[in-house]
Order: structure tokens, then sequence, then C-alpha cells
């Protein structure tokens, strides 16, 4: 059913639950991990000589831990795994992504790190903008 899936994690606890479901579907199906985390432009500048760089930096490499992880868990449990941590608007790199690797299902945490409604406001954008299945878990 499913060969390439997409998860798109934030450190939150809804990208955690997100985490597991697609490592299980992944398992399951036996079907590609692609992992993306977005330092998102819009809330840090990109590094270009400014003190806002070593936050954009620490952003990184907080992203490059999780990914990781991910990527450890994977392992584990013999699922194929690819990691990518970009900067950028997340709705917009996760649907550009989805695109590049062709994933069959997006599957994102119902609530990211910012609770600005009831469901997180990236998976909204990404369900306006993308035709593919998007579960949120």
């Amino acid at each position: 059913m499913y060969e390439t899936i997409l998860l798109p994690i934030d450190g939150s606890e809804g990208s955690a639950r997100a985490e597991e479901f697609a490592l299980e579907l992944a398992e399951r199906y036996g079907a590609a991990l692609h992992t993306i985390h977005v330092v998102d432009t819009r809330m840090r500048s990109e590094p270009a000589l400014s003190s806002m760089e070593l936050v954009t930096d620490e952003a990184e490499a907080a992203a490059n831990e999780l990914l990781r992880a991910v990527e450890e868990e994977a392992t584990d449990r013999n699922v194929e795994c690819t990691c990518r941590c970009c900067h950028g608007v997340p709705h917009e790199e996760i649907v550009s992504y989805a695109d590049e690797v062709g994933a069959d299902v997006i599957v994102m945490g119902y609530q990211g790190q910012t609770h600005e409604q009831r469901m997180g406001s990236v998976v909204q954008r990404v369900l306006q903008d993308t035709d593919r299945p998007v579960l949120a878990v």
C-alpha cells in the first residue's frame, strides 16, 4: 500500500507520536521512510554574520539530533530511512520534499511546537497545499 512515507518532525509530543506511527507503517509495508525537519526562516534569520546565526545554528544542531534519533530507531527496525534538515517555510518545504521523493503519504503530528489553533497550522497548510494523503496523528 505504501512504498514511501514522509515524516516531518519538530521535536514536539505530536511529532513523537507521528514518528512511532510512521515507523510502524514503514515496518508493516516495507516502505522507505523519509524524515524532514525544517528550520523555520520566518522565526529565525538565515545565518549571516549576526547574533541570529548562533540561534539558527543551535536550531539546526537540535534538528540534526532529532533526525539521528529517528534514523537510529528506523535502523533498529530494519526500515530504510533518509533524513533531511533544511531551512525555509515548513509547509512549503514539506510539500516540496513530498513531491521530490514521491511520498505516498505524509504522517504528521496533530499539533507541533506552536499551538495557535486546535490543529497545528503547519498541518493545515500541508493539507491545503498537497494532493497526497496526510495522516495527522
